[in-house]
Formats: structure tokens, sequence, C-alpha cells
């Protein structure tokens, strides 16, 4: 399934979100584990290329679905109020919910434009929409079978990005960090030094920073790259989800899944 890698990264990390987790070694799932804003605007994005509806109006509307899940309080005056302009945020945000992208457009051009119209309505900022191109370009190489130290070269040339490091050599210096140019890189990271979907996430949130949003973005690439078909992964997280979302998913993955990635190399 699709988009499933971002929102299995999301519902396992929601439990870890600021507790600095500094190792692989936790549970996979537990009475807290619960889906979050990175999985209601994953669905949103999702929504919004399957019909065509503004983005705005996708995120408004899933968002009041789901007022509680935990937004950014500048993210949650925008979602709560009508007509209100982007706010010049840099907040990973635009990054968590881009992953869709990857998987419904056909070509890079595409992705990154696609990708800034999603980011723009709320985070206009320049960083805010490089994340979200960022995300959705490296979703977008991992589905069409590119080798994963292209797919590290493509996004680090393009965007600036230092993807030379290890999820072990940052993890003992990071902090919680929910912008885009503080985040993004180190959750890539975390698919680049894994050999897994699941060790991907794991890797995220071993870094001890924004832990949802870090495996939400690590498992999107990660689940393109080596897919979830079939997978415990996803069947395991399923019904965390309400019936809308599933929806949502589901059609999404009948119109833009049929390629993905199924492999076994690191």
């Amino acid at each position: 399934m699709s988009i499933m890698g971002a929102i299995v990264g999301d519902v396992v990390g929601s439990v870890y979100e600021g507790r600095a987790q500094k190792t692989t070694d936790f549970p996979w799932l537990g009475p807290g584990s619960r889906f979050t804003d990175d999985t209601v605007m994953t669905v949103a994005t999702a929504r919004v290329l399957l019909t065509g509806e503004p983005y705005a109006a996708a995120y408004r509307d899933l968002g009041r679905r789901y007022p509680a899940a935990g937004y950014g309080p500048g993210f949650y005056q925008w979602l709560m109020a009508d007509d209100v302009p982007p706010y010049g945020s840099f907040g990973n945000g635009s990054a968590m919910r881009a992953s869709p992208v990857g998987w419904a457009c056909n070509s890079v051009g595409d992705v990154l434009a696609e990708a800034e119209r999603s980011a723009r309505v709320s985070h206009d900022h320049p960083e805010g929409i490089k994340g979200a191109q960022a995300v959705a370009l490296a979703v977008y190489l991992a589905r069409t079978s590119t080798a994963k130290q292209d797919i590290r070269t493509e996004i680090s040339d393009r965007f600036g990005y230092d993807l030379s490091r290890s999820v072990a050599s940052v993890r003992p210096g990071y902090r919680f960090d929910v912008t885009c140019q503080g985040s993004v890189p180190e959750a890539l990271l975390a698919f680049f030094d894994a050999s897994n979907v699941e060790e991907a996430v794991r890797l995220a949130i071993s870094l001890g920073g924004d832990a949802d949003t870090q495996a939400c973005v690590a498992g999107s690439v990660a689940g393109a790259f080596w897919g979830l078909a079939g997978s415990d992964l996803t069947r395991q997280v399923w019904p965390f989800l309400p019936a809308d979302l599933q929806t949502v998913i589901d059609s999404f993955d009948r119109r833009f899944a049929a390629t993905g990635g199924e492999r076994a190399d690191p």
C-alpha cells in the first residue's frame, strides 16, 4: 500500500514524540499508540490528488474532523479559521503531508510543482516548500526504482541537505526540532541507513526528536522503496485508523499504487 509507510511511521512514533528516545529498542505499538496530525494531513493530501479540490479546503475539512490530532499552534489557528492566508511557516508540517505527491505525479517537474502547491497554502516560507518537495521527490524516486545512493545524491544536490551523515553520528547531539531544515534531512538519513521499512522507522524515532513526524517521513520513503504490499506493518496499524481515512487510502491505492518498491537490497 502506497502512503501507509508514512502512516505506519506516524502511529508507531506517536508515543515517542518529545521523549528523547535514543535507541531503536522500544515497543513497536502500545496502548498509547494513535494516529496524529501527520496521518490526517497525509490523507488530506491524498484526497486532493484524487478529487482535485483545493488543498486548503481539504486540510481544513479533515483537520476539523480531528481537532485533537496534535497540530502545532500556528497551523491550528490557520486550520480553524476561514480564508486565512499562509503564515510564512517553515515547520515540518508541510513535509509530513507531502508523500502522496510522490505517488500521484509521474515526472520530477510535476512532483516539485505539486509539492509546492501542497505546502504553499500554509507553509509558504522557502524552507517549508523545500521540505515538502524533498520528501515528495524522495518518495517518487524510491517508487520508480532509483538506487538509494542516487536518491541521496539527487536530494542533497537539489536541496542542499547534508545527507553524508549517519543516524549514529547525528543521534547523540540531536534535539527536538520541528523545522523542515532541522528535521527533514535527519529523517531521510534514517531511510538511507536502513535495510527495511521497520528499521527506517526505528532509526527515525531513535533520533530523539519529533518522533512521529520524522518516522512518518522516513516511513514514507522506505515504504515506497521496499514496498508494503501484504506487510504485517500495515495490518498492525490499519485498525488504528477511522473508516473515513481508510476509505481515502483505499481509493488512493486503487488509483495510484500500481508500482512500488518490493526490493530487498539496502
